[in-house]
């Protein structure tokens, strides 16, 4: 029988652990070394990680998320911002690969959900890759309520981004297929 999942707050004790998880999770997620993960830790308003209750110095993944209106450089962020958004906006979630199918992923939205409700945000944001693509957590965002609001090529036309948005009221809500295209 699967252990509970608890979420605690990201240390720096965690930052080995966090760049391993990240960067076995490109192109998913960018490479990050550990300090750009300090400064992404250090910039978020909300940096959890996941664990099991017997382990908690083992991180099975992570959540970094920023609050709109902060100086952050991320051209994804940036996207967001410019069209003058109260958002939280999800730099990242990994969970990984041992870890997945535990409903870890859910866990990590249901907190940032909980932390745009409390910080009197409109909706949450964040960005999946359309090329190279990433049909599975389209799917995942989907079922959560999230809708595309466009898309952006990124890292000098490299990668194509769809930029997700989820109203913070009806969180959770499903979307319809409409609403998220999955590419075949």
């Amino acid at each position: 029988m699967p252990t509970a999942t608890l979420l605690r707050p990201a240390t720096d004790a965690d930052v080995s652990r966090l760049v391993t998880l990240n960067n076995a999770s490109i192109p998913a997620v960018p490479e990050t070394p550990a300090d750009d993960m300090v400064e992404l830790l250090d910039a978020s308003s909300l940096a959890l990680v996941a664990v099991d209750p017997g382990t908690p110095a083992d991180a099975l993944g992570f959540v970094v998320a920023l609050d709109g209106g902060e100086d952050w450089s991320g051209e994804n962020y940036a996207w967001f911002e410019e069209r003058g958004l109260d958002h939280l906006y999800v730099d990242r979630i990994v969970v990984g690969e041992q870890a997945r199918g535990r409903g870890i992923g859910r866990l990590f939205y249901d907190a940032v959900f909980d932390a745009a409700r409390t910080a009197g945000h409109d909706v949450v944001t964040c960005e999946v890759n359309l090329n190279p693509p990433n049909p599975g957590s389209l799917r995942f965002h989907g079922r959560l309520g999230f809708e595309e609001r466009g898309q952006q090529l990124t890292k000098g036309g490299d990668i194509l981004v769809a930029k997700l948005a989820a109203d913070v009221s009806n969180a959770h809500a499903p979307a319809s297929p409409a609403q998220l295209a999955v590419p075949a």
